[in-house]
C-alpha cells in the first residue's frame, strides 16, 4: 500500500481521538446501528466503507451529535479547546430556486454575531476567498448557489468546512459529483490536513483511495464487520468479496468483529 503523506510526516496531533463505546440507533423502532466500539486514533485519515444502507451516515451524525443514540462518544484532545468540527455533507438539500449567492451561503459561516445587513467585513471576505481557493473553486461568488452544477456546489460545501480551520473534519463521500480533476484536488488537500495533524473522518466508496490515503478502514453495516489497517483488511477482498461479508456478518446477532482472516478480535481498538 503506498503511504501517503499523513504517515511519513508523523507530525503532532491537533485533532482529536474518538472512542465509541457501544453506540446504537433506532429510529421508528427499527434498529439502524448496535453495538459500534471503536477507537480512532488522531490525525489520521479514518475511511469508513460499507454496503447503502448500512448506516455510514448515521454513524458519523451520531458521532456529532445530530442523532438520538445510545451509548457513549468520546473526543479527547491534546489541546486544551473542544475540537472545531468540520462537516461536509453528501448533499445539499436547499431550495434551488431562492436568491442565495455563493457569497451568502460562506457568509453563513463567517458572519458570527455581525448581523446580515451589515455585510461581510475585510477579514470574513478573505477567508471565504482563500477557502475556495483551496478546493478550486473559480466561478464568481455572486453567482446564485442553485445555478451551480454538481461539482462546484461540491466545492463550495468542502470550503465551508475549512471555516473555521478545522481539527476534525468530516466527510461524507465528498468525491460525489466531482470531476477527475476536482478528485485529484480533493485528495491532495485530504493528504495536507492530514499531515498538519487534522483528523479525517471520511465515508469512502472507492477502494483505491481508501488503500492508498487511508490509516484505517472500518466497514460498517449496522455493526463493525472489520476494523483494521487497508493493507490488514482490503489486500485479500475486491469489492464484490467486501459487500458479501458485510451482508453475511451483519444479519448474525454475534456482537464481536470479524477480520477478514476470519479470525475474532472483539471490541475494536
Amino acid at each position: 500500500m503506498t503511504q501517503s503523506a499523513a504517515k511519513q510526516t508523523a507530525p503532532t496531533s491537533r485533532g482529536p481521538s474518538i472512542h465509541c463505546i457501544d453506540l446504537g440507533l433506532q429510529l421508528g423502532g427499527v434498529e439502524i446501528l448496535r453495538a459500534i466500539n471503536l477507537k480512532l486514533e488522531a490525525g489520521k485519515i479514518h475511511c469508513i466503507i460499507g454496503p447503502n444502507g448500512g448506516g455510514k451516515t448515521c454513524f458519523i451524525r451520531s458521532l456529532l451529535g445530530q442523532m438520538p443514540h445510545t451509548g457513549m462518544v468520546e473526543t479527547i484532545s491534546l489541546q486544551d479547546d473542544e475540537p472545531v468540527i468540520g462537516y461536509l455533507p453528501q448533499l445539499l438539500d436547499f431550495d434551488k430556486t431562492l436568491p442565495v449567492t455563493v457569497s451568502d451561503f460562506m457568509a453563513i459561516v463567517c458572519n458570527g454575531l455581525r448581523p446580515a445587513f451589515a455585510g461581510l467585513g475585510q477579514q470574513p471576505r478573505q477567508l471565504i476567498a482563500a477557502a475556495l481557493e483551496r478546493v478550486g473553486f473559480v466561478a464568481n461568488v455572486n453567482t446564485r448557489l442553485g445555478s451551480l452544477s454538481g461539482g462546484e456546489r461540491q466545492r463550495v460545501l468542502f470550503a465551508q468546512a475549512l471555516i473555521p480551520e478545522p481539527s476534525l473534519l468530516v466527510l461524507d463521500e465528498p468525491m460525489n459529483n466531482m470531476d477527475q480533476a476536482g478528485e485529484k484536488r480533493y485528495l491532495e488537500l485530504i493528504k495536507n490536513l492530514a499531515a498538519d495533524g487534522v483528523t479525517i473522518l471520511w465515508i469512502a466508496h472507492d477502494l483505491n483511495q481508501v488503500r492508498q490515503y487511508a490509516d484505517t478502514v472500518t466497514c460498517i453495516n449496522q455493526t463493525v464487520v472489520f476494523h483494521g489497517s487497508p493493507a490488514e483488511c482490503l489486500d485479500q477482498l475486491n469489492t464484490g468479496d467486501l459487500f458479501h461479508l458485510a451482508t453475511k456478518r451483519a444479519i448474525t446477532k454475534d456482537s464481536d468483529v470479524t477480520t477478514t482472516s476470519g479470525s475474532t478480535v472483539g471490541e475494536s481498538t
